[in-house]
């Protein structure tokens, strides 16, 4: 067919396209632009050679593609700003984010702090090496000349130690602590 020929085939279609959108849109100036879009790729997809078997059938699945497509940007665009939302309306960060949150893990992380420097200076190196280092227990006794049994004890007395700190801080008591562990965590 020749670019004429599809021009009047077009044409042809023009007003039914047009009524077609301004039905859908309620809006006949936004639905003329969009025919026309329609348009400009019915063109462009003739004149890249693709064999067009029914015109008016691409033309109205281009339209309803077109219309999808506004819909979707509309539907993004339609929340409101953050601006202008009354701060009882605004989203809350995430509680992680929140600032009392952030203030009692602060709080959290000293005292964990605390807890773990209470330690016995041997002890301590013994237990960071192994918790946070992440050496093995045979790889902390090596390094400090001391027994894999004497790291083991020195790594469960700090573990109290965190423990009886998290317990404390969380206003978790437990009954039954032997005398050694509260003394510890004291």
């Amino acid at each position: 067919m020749h670019s004429m020929d599809w021009i009047s085939v077009a044409a042809h279609y023009y007003k039914e396209l047009l009524n077609f959108c301004a039905r859908t849109l309620k809006d006949r100036h936004a639905a003329a632009d969009l025919v026309q879009e329609a348009y400009t790729r019915f063109l462009g997809a003739q004149q890249s050679g693709a064999a067009i078997a029914d015109p008016r059938a691409l033309l109205f699945r281009t339209t309803r593609n077109l219309l999808t497509d506004q819909h979707r940007r509309a539907q993004v665009r339609a929340h409101l700003s953050l601006d202008a939302m009354l701060e009882q309306e605004q989203p809350l960060a995430p509680s992680h984010l929140q600032p009392e949150e952030v203030y009692a893990f602060g709080q959290y992380a000293q005292a964990m702090h605390a807890a773990i420097e209470s330690l016995p200076t041997r002890c301590r190196e013994a237990f960071v090496l192994n918790r946070f280092d992440g050496l093995s227990h045979q790889e902390v006794a090596d390094r400090m000349g001391i027994s894999r049994n004497m790291v083991a004890q020195h790594v469960v007395r700090g573990v109290l130690v965190c423990k009886g700190c998290d317990d404390t801080f969380h206003g978790r008591i437990h009954k039954g602590r032997n005398a050694a562990t509260r003394k510890t965590t004291e």
